[in-house]
């Protein structure tokens, strides 16, 4: 029997009509998701597009220079002389802040900052690009490092930048000598760029000023590395893609000996007590002193006083600062050992004895007797004096430089006449560079027929060459050159140029470094120098430093001088104490020891010191420090290299470190320069 299945039948209109809403459903919501993405297109494209594009450009590859260190400076001994010290500071980029003042005020509350930093970083500010950085805070302190790297993510456009600082552990003791770097400045980009070294120097915050650390700037600062990295919408570092370290600068080795140059520092100061307080104060007298090898010309100790703190100008000098330096009477920004102009004085009549022998204008056998005045023969020309009323008598040449005798001099001088002496006192170095090491370095002036007229638009006069005799009158010199001078005679003529670097220091490999000598000065026969040497040796033994010489363990060759600061009348006679301070005689002293074989030379000049033997002891303690290793020395905390205060709170603890290549071993006693006897006023 057959069974019947039963099929429903389709409702096609009902089907038709559900297919319409769902296709109407979807075609809704196609039309909504296509709004919404023409809506977030124009989002991205059109109303944000700025924004965007800014966020694209910074997500990109960068080239970031990478500083090299800077090369340190060692003396003789090995002891650091300019160190590299690391230190934190706060800087900001003024185009990544928003409200710049609310976040000024909010991280003064938060670090402690002074309103004195606040005013110096809007002043800076003014003067940097809105896309560098600015220093707020110079030297941060352990705590304002852990409070803002706690807080850092709050102040975008502020960045704790660590670095290594130059620093000075020996103040200004070697100011003169080593320079100072300090902050490159539009004037050292303009010289940068125009030499082609700018380049190297893009990642670099600070340059040679001065001295050593101008002079070989090269050779210090290094080779410039370079990371390619890429950062993110933030400037944020994501990842290192390259890196080319950087080639950090030579270290120096130095011909100064740092024990030395701090004992010939404090040979310059005196504890006097003060008649208001009572109290004792240390009195900083000006003056200069060289002390040099004369067998190669290595400068030992090279002091100018006063001098400054060189720490002061790395991360720039306030204005007050400056201005204070600038307009101290006492002048510590000038370098005197190479830039201080003084009439040489009387230090001079062994090169003028050099000339009269070698020319002929005097002789071994030369006698003169004049009776304490010289007048230029066959004229009614002023009389030029002696210091000795009475004068001296039967003066050859020993005589002559033993007791400085002028009216012989005055008569070697008008018997060279000007165009001779000039050439000659060239021949030592007088009138010229005297070819140290450092840019800071006078010619002085060594008068000609030529220069006068150039200078006052007046012929030169017989009566201006007499003076020329003695070192006074147009001629002027600095104390470095009176030491290569005196070098001279010390070794024959043979000119060593005076140099203070040592040995070069390139990772393992210590170079040491030749300086080629001057041309020599071969027109003076032996026997001359033989004289001159004698006459100088008079000096210290019975002439007019002799009173300052006693006891010596080795033999001294000396010359003293007196350099006049203004002109005297043919009536008028100079007391020091009726005169002003500033109006008094320079007091100078130059010779070297011992005297058959030297090994050490010492220039003095005193400024407004008096007789020039009131520098000799200067000279003689420096000899004796050298010489026998006495037991002058300085004070055992001078030798003590002291942390900047910037390392000291980095570190939270001060600490002192004595270099044990330092000699501390000595045993220091009470300065003995100023401590002189009555001796009779002749240079």
């Amino acid at each position: 029997m057959k069974k019947h299945i039963r099929h429903q039948i389709r409702d096609h209109k009902q089907e038709k009509a559900l297919f319409i809403r769902r296709a109407i459903q979807a075609f809704i919501a196609i039309i909504i998701l296509t709004c919404v993405l023409i809506g977030n297109l124009y989002h991205l494209q059109v109303q944000d597009y700025s924004e965007y594009k800014a966020r694209a450009n910074n997500n990109s590859i960068k080239l970031i220079p990478v500083a090299p260190n800077r090369g340190r400076i060692y003396d003789r001994n090995g002891v650091i002389l300019a160190d590299n010290i690391p230190v934190c500071s706060l800087e900001i980029i003024a185009d990544q802040v928003k409200n710049l003042p609310q976040v000024l005020l909010k991280l003064q509350q938060l670090l402690g900052i002074s309103d004195q930093d606040i005013a110096a970083f809007n002043k800076a500010k003014q003067q940097t690009p809105s896309f560098k950085p600015v220093v707020l805070i110079a030297h941060m302190n352990n705590k304002q490092v852990a409070v803002f790297s706690v807080n850092e993510f709050e102040y975008p456009g502020v960045n704790i930048d660590a670095h290594l600082e130059r620093y000075y552990p020996y103040g200004a003791s070697l100011t003169h000598l080593l320079g100072y770097v300090g902050k490159i400045n539009d004037s050292d980009i303009a010289a940068l760029k125009k030499s082609g070294k700018y380049d190297n120097y893009k990642a670099s915050r600070s340059i040679g000023k001065l001295g050593i650390e101008h002079y070989y700037e090269d050779m210090l600062h290094g080779k410039t590395g370079y990371e390619t990295v890429e950062v993110n919408s933030h400037g944020r570092v994501v990842r290192t893609l390259s890196y080319v370290p950087p080639v950090a600068g030579k270290d120096i080795k130095l011909t100064i000996d740092i024990n030395l140059q701090l004992y010939a520092q404090k040979l310059l100061t005196l504890q006097q007590k003060d008649p208001t307080t009572g109290l004792m104060v240390t009195k900083v007298r000006r003056g200069a002193i060289v002390a040099m090898n004369p067998k190669n010309g290595a400068i030992l100790a090279m002091v100018s006083s006063p001098s400054y703190n060189p720490n002061l100008f790395v991360n720039g000098i306030s204005s007050k600062a400056y201005a204070a330096l600038l307009n101290d009477p006492a002048h510590p920004l000038i370098n005197r050992d190479t830039l201080g102009l003084y009439p040489p004085g009387s230090t001079v009549k062994p090169e003028l004895a050099a000339a009269g022998l070698t020319t002929g204008v005097i002789t071994v056998h030369t006698i003169r007797n004049n009776h304490g005045w010289w007048r230029i023969p066959n004229s009614k020309s002023r009389k030029f004096r002696d210091d000795r009323v009475q004068g001296f008598a039967n003066v050859d040449i020993y005589k002559a430089i033993e007791d400085s005798v002028n009216t012989y001099f005055y008569q070697v001088a008008y018997g060279l006449g000007i165009d001779r002496l000039s050439a000659w006192m060239t021949k030592f170095g007088y009138g010229q560079h005297s070819g140290i090491d450092i840019d800071e370095d006078s010619t002085g002036t060594m008068p000609t027929r030529a220069w006068k007229m150039a200078r006052f638009h007046r012929p030169w006069m017989q009566g201006d060459t007499i003076p020329l005799g003695i070192g006074q009158g147009y001629w002027t010199a600095t104390p470095i050159q009176i030491a290569k001078a005196t070098s001279v005679i010390a070794e024959d003529g043979v000119e060593h140029r005076p140099h203070l670097l040592k040995d070069i220091i390139d990772g393992k490999i210590q170079q040491p470094v030749t300086f080629a000598d001057f041309k020599p000065l071969t027109s003076v026969p032996q026997k001359d120098w033989a004289i001159i040497k004698k006459g100088m040796e008079l000096v210290v033994e019975k002439g007019t430093a002799s009173q300052m010489f006693k006891n010596m363990p080795f033999q001294v060759a000396g010359k003293t001088g007196t350099s006049q600061v203004y002109s005297l009348k043919d009536t008028q006679h100079y007391d020091a104490n009726e005169v002003a301070e500033h109006f008094k005689d320079h007091a100078l002293f130059t010779g070297f020891a011992p005297a058959n074989d030297p090994s050490i030379l010492v220039s003095v000049v005193l400024e407004h010191g008096g007789w020039g033997w009131h520098a000799a002891p200067f000279a003689r303690d420096i000899m004796e420090y050298v010489l026998v290793k006495p037991t002058l020395s300085p004070q055992p905390n001078e030798l003590v290299q002291q942390p900047s205060p910037s390392l000291a709170r980095l570190t939270g603890v001060v600490t002192t470190k004595v270099d044990n290549k330092a000699d501390t071993k000595h045993t220091a006693v009470p300065l003995t320069a100023s401590t002189v006897s009555t001796v009779m006023k002749t240079h």
